[in-house]
């Protein structure tokens, strides 16, 4: 059989629209190769196979590298992903049957992988699954914040000098950089500092107005569960009000009944 890349190298000096016919999509069914099984190797978990556009993406890549070698790595994907979209819904056919192929061998191995597990590797495995659901849902989480045109928090005076100065700080690293700008800021006297000091209370101010403006926005277009939780500082001294008088009436109680206990000594 010729190897996968003569036979598309024709298509893509032409153009980057693939599976132009029945012919190019009978060749990608035979060029893909078989699904492999995700058995475990040193106790590591098996890997989560790849969707259709995934498996797609892995295939193609390399051809479009070698066909624009000075393209940067994220127009690469951007090409391939416009030739996934162009595809029909019978050439991205043979890429999501072995997806789902290889989804079922994943259930097998996986069922086989947590049958060996000690009940402490298992107590482990969950949490760690747990972790990264929470990373992808914090990661998601901040993608939408950002589409949606939140302002960025405030910086801090240090920050605010950091990135004023980070270009002409000394150190060939990120690292060495932010050290050496850390050892420069404490070298700077009270009345250097307090410029930046003062530059950083404006940009809360900044901050302050951006957000206020962001969330009636929010309101507006009906995601007030993005909107920040406030508690006024007339329900904080209410609560420890009625802390205050529930600690007097109790004082109080004992204060009669200990009255009463002597008087009846007394008498």
């Amino acid at each position: 059989m010729a190897p996968f890349g003569l036979l598309f190298s024709g298509l893509l000096k032409k153009s980057l629209s693939l599976f132009s016919d029945a012919s190019s999509l009978i060749r990608v069914v035979n060029v893909i190769p078989a699904v492999k099984s995700f058995t475990t190797s040193a106790g590591a978990p098996p890997k989560r196979p790849l969707n259709g556009y995934m498996r797609f993406v892995k295939q193609q890549q390399p051809l479009v590298v070698r066909e624009y070698p000075d393209v940067k790595a994220v127009d690469v994907i951007r090409k391939i992903a416009h030739q996934w979209r162009t595809l029909t819904a019978d050439q991205k056919q043979p890429f999501q049957q072995l997806s789902v192929v290889a989804r079922e061998q994943f259930k097998v191995d996986m069922q086989r992988y947590q049958s060996q597990l000690t009940p402490a590797q298992a107590a482990a495995l969950k949490q760690e699954r747990r972790r990264r659901l929470a990373k992808r849902k914090a990661i998601r989480r901040k993608r939408e914040l950002n589409s949606l045109g939140k302002p960025k928090r405030p910086r801090s005076s240090f920050n605010i000098f950091m990135a004023e100065h980070f270009e002409e700080s000394k150190g060939t690293t990120t690292q060495g950089k932010m050290k050496m700008l850390r050892e420069d800021w404490t070298k700077l006297s009270t009345s250097q500092q307090q410029v930046y000091v003062q530059l950083a209370e404006d940009d809360k101010v900044r901050y302050k107005n951006e957000m206020k403006s962001w969330e009636e926005h929010m309101m507006d277009i009906g995601r007030e569960d993005l909107i920040r939780r406030k508690e006024t500082h007339k329900d904080k001294t209410a609560t420890k009000g009625g802390k205050q008088k529930s600690k007097v009436k109790v004082v109080k109680t004992k204060s009669v009944g200990a009255t009463t206990a002597r008087s009846g000594k007394k008498a």
